[in-house]
């Protein structure tokens, strides 16, 4: 085991006794088995931090598995877009990536080794009357006219089926369990079925295809997973996998014990949806620009808007492992990522609503360049260099005619400083032919850089520091302001008729064009990220071409959304 010691849980708690009692041969080996029918989201993150963590910290092994049995639903672009957000995250999984089609010619094989037992059977009623006669929680299921049917018939009627001898829906292959079970997963459910749909790995090879609760279990044994672990909503299906471990004719070479399923309160984040239903929904309507849109929960939209892996970790392992559902404030989630670029992300100047404002007594040839740190509280990330000239951009938030003196910006006849620059004062203002201001005019002091100017008879008060960029050196820029995707903490509570996507935040996203950045950061690649001093936490979108930057804002410098009451 890691000598580093991670916090405990129920989980751990399990392997510990586990190894104690020489389970597994000491063994461990989880397992991440996503079904490719979409982009991972914060949710998974979770489910990726504990069964990669667990291997890590027992010294065993986590296995990158993609549950491909809906080929209807399936693409090739989820497995990359899965993959990367594995690596991305800062897991490596054991082995090479694995299918569960992989094991399709031995699901088939283990299914054939079910019927000759006598514990599986072919049905060939519609999918109508069998979810008829399954009854509900209520009322008990009733035996199918066809459980019955002898092995050999139901050897050649599965054969059809592999076969392309029936239509889709004409017959599937059920498990012959008990039909009065309170747990209605157990009242003889489908193993297979028909669908004729092309497979992005196997091809046109099967027009048959194993169920999930069938594929998943018997994966895990073939693998030798010894703790397979997920959320609470398979806790239902825990009986169905004992059962088919036990049941089905899994080879034993290779395999040091038969796995066990152990369930989790999965993540459940306000203000936000996790259904892969409904994201890809919102996807395909066009409500969002695509997977990888920063005001989604996927892992892709968080890498977009900023998030760092390293923050995205520290939230899932404080969120701890329990088996109690729960709903976690999404200011949690924005804490963590806020504090991990408070430590980390470099510092610059932005100013995202330009005001112009021109030193008079600033020679119009002149440039000078002042020295700033990279990080206020890392001397270790050096300074960087920015361009003082005659005319520069402030935010047009940071000046006003008039003020009282809880203002402490830029007033006409008062005095700012230039962050890490000279000591200004406004004199006079130029207006527009609609009356708006464009022109700040003002004065600067020689003697104030790096020193606290003495207040002087006919200078204003001293008001505070503001931001500002070069007008000349400036580079311009396009700024996108994200915000929460719904405007209510559980977007799907609404009223009658009304769907969650009436819960849409119409102010999910504002672009600013025409801001300004310091020239610093021209080469700056996609995914850096910065501090725009005073604004927030912003990182470059991939959509930045040469000579046009694009910033995404990853977060603000302070919490703004009020808590979930």
């Amino acid at each position: 085991m890691s000598e580093a010691k991670a916090p405990s849980n129920f989980i751990r708690q399990i392997i510990d006794r586990d190894l104690a009692e020489g389970k597994n041969n000491g063994r461990v080996v989880t397992r991440f088995p996503p079904e490719p029918n979409g982009y991972l989201h914060i949710g998974h993150a979770k489910s990726i931090c504990l069964n990669f963590g667990i291997a890590e910290s027992y010294g065993g092994a986590c296995h990158l598995r993609f549950d491909d049995t809906n080929p209807e639903k399936e693409e090739d672009e989820y497995i990359h877009s899965i993959k990367k957000d594995v690596e991305w995250l800062g897991f490596q999984w054991a082995g090479p990536v694995r299918f569960a089609s992989d094991y399709f010619d031995q699901l088939y094989d283990l299914a054939v080794a079910l019927i000759r037992k006598g514990l599986a059977y072919v049905d060939t009623q519609s999918p109508e009357q069998i979810a008829e006669m399954r009854g509900n929680f209520t009322t008990p299921g009733r035996n199918s006219p066809h459980r019955d049917r002898s092995v050999e018939e139901n050897l050649a009627l599965f054969a059809d089926m592999r076969d392309n001898k029936f239509d889709e829906g004409a017959a599937v292959l059920r498990a012959r369990i008990d039909m009065q079970s309170p747990n209605l997963n157990m009242r003889d459910p489908v193993l297979y079925r028909i669908r004729k749909k092309a497979h992005h790995q196997t091809g046109d090879k099967w027009v048959i295809y194993p169920m999930y609760d069938f594929t998943h279990p018997l994966s895990d044994a073939l693998e030798g997973i010894t703790h397979s672990l997920c959320t609470l909503e398979f806790e239902d299906h825990r009986p169905l996998y004992d059962w088919l471990v036990k049941h089905a004719d899994v080879p034993a070479e290779g395999r040091p014990a038969e796995p066990r399923q152990y369930e989790f309160a999965r993540l459940n984040l306000n203000f936000t949806v996790t259904s892969k239903r409904r994201l890809k929904l919102l996807v395909d309507e066009g409500h969002v620009d695509g997977w990888d849109d920063p005001r989604l929960p996927t892992l892709s939209g968080l890498r977009r808007r900023g998030y760092t892996p390293a923050a995205i970790r520290h939230f899932c392992e404080n969120l701890g492992v329990s088996r109690a559902d729960s709903v976690i404030d999404m200011s949690i989630l924005e804490a963590s990522v806020r504090d991990d670029l408070n430590h980390n992300a470099p510092r610059a100047f932005c100013v995202l609503n330009p005001l112009k404002l021109v030193i008079e007594n600033w020679p119009e040839d002149r440039e000078e360049w002042l020295d700033a740190p990279v990080h206020p509280q890392n001397e270790d990330m050096g300074t960087r260099r920015m361009p003082l000239t005659r005319e520069v951009y402030i935010d047009r938030e940071d000046f006003r005619e008039e003020a009282n003196k809880k203002y402490k910006r830029l007033v006409l006849g008062d005095r700012v400083r230039l962050r890490y620059g000279y000591v200004i004062q406004a004199e006079d203002i130029v207006r527009d032919a609609d009356g708006e201001i464009v022109e700040v005019r003002c004065s600067y002091d020689p003697d104030t850089l790096g020193k606290n100017p003495e207040p002087a008879e006919g200078q204003g008060k001293m008001r505070g520091v503001i931001h500002w960029v070069s007008a000349d050196r400036g580079l311009p820029c396009e700024v996108r302001l994200y915000d929460r995707l719904f405007q209510t903490a559980n977007p799907s509570k609404v009223a009658e008729g009304e769907s969650f996507l009436d819960n849409i935040n119409p102010e999910s996203l504002r672009v600013l064009q025409g801001c300004v950045v310091e020239p610093g950061l021209r080469d700056a690649g996609p995914e850096s990220r910065f501090q725009f001093e005073r604004e927030g936490y912003f990182c470059v979108d991939r959509d930045s071409v040469d000579g046009r930057l694009v910033f995404n804002r990853t977060v603000g410098l302070r919490e703004s959304w009020p808590r979930e009451a």
